[in-house]
């Protein structure tokens, strides 16, 4: 068994509006997400915090939501909140953020490939990128991170065990923080996909 575990705790600051509600080929961000990793993970868990209620109400796919009540503390208290909720049969966690909807399902499918490593990330045009798989095995680091570590650390420290897949899925390093990155990934014409 698998745990997707997807972040949608921030604050739309750049955006104005949640970006998990953004339209996104015919579907929100978060929908997007949660139907794909829905294919290969169970549970799939969506940590929210800011608009909690707004986006929760507005999901139309299944997903177990869990609230951050520390959401303000930032992006590494969001996934520990979401890690204590990861079953104990569990053999390892496939995690993304909100903001990288456009990664494919082939993508999630070589991340997932058996035999799993420790860590697994992938690749497009040498630029790491969203989700990353990650065993059972280091839930407890992440856990352990203070309020200024970064999930980033725990992989770091395991570098000799990371495995780096190349992928041809743009959809990776898709990071959309802002207005113009939102444009550019739907078209300049207001095309939502």
């Amino acid at each position: 068994m698998i745990t997707g575990l997807i972040l949608a705790a921030g604050e739309p600051r750049r955006m104005g509006a949640p970006k998990a509600l953004l339209p996104y080929r015919g579907e929100s961000f978060l929908d997007t997400l949660c139907g794909l990793f829905a294919a290969y993970c169970d549970p799939v868990i969506v940590v929210l915090g800011a608009a909690a209620d707004e986006i929760r109400n507005a999901a139309r796919r299944p997903a177990a939501f869990i609230v951050n009540a520390d959401f303000r503390c930032g992006q590494t208290s969001s996934m520990q909140c979401g890690l204590r909720a990861v079953p104990d049969a569990a053999e390892g966690v496939l995690f993304t953020l909100v903001d990288h909807p456009a990664v494919r399902a082939e993508t999630i499918a070589a991340l997932l490939a058996p035999p799993r490593p420790l860590v697994r990330v992938p690749l497009y045009q040498g630029r790491r990128g969203h989700p990353v798989w990650f065993s059972r095995a280091l839930i407890a680091e992440f856990l352990e991170l203070g309020p200024d570590g970064a999930g980033r650390d725990v992989v770091r420290r395991h570098a000799a065990e990371t495995e780096f897949v190349d992928v041809d899925d743009a959809g990776i390093v898709a990071d959309i923080d802002d207005p113009e990155a939102y444009r550019a990934l739907v078209g300049d014409d207001g095309d939502e996909g």
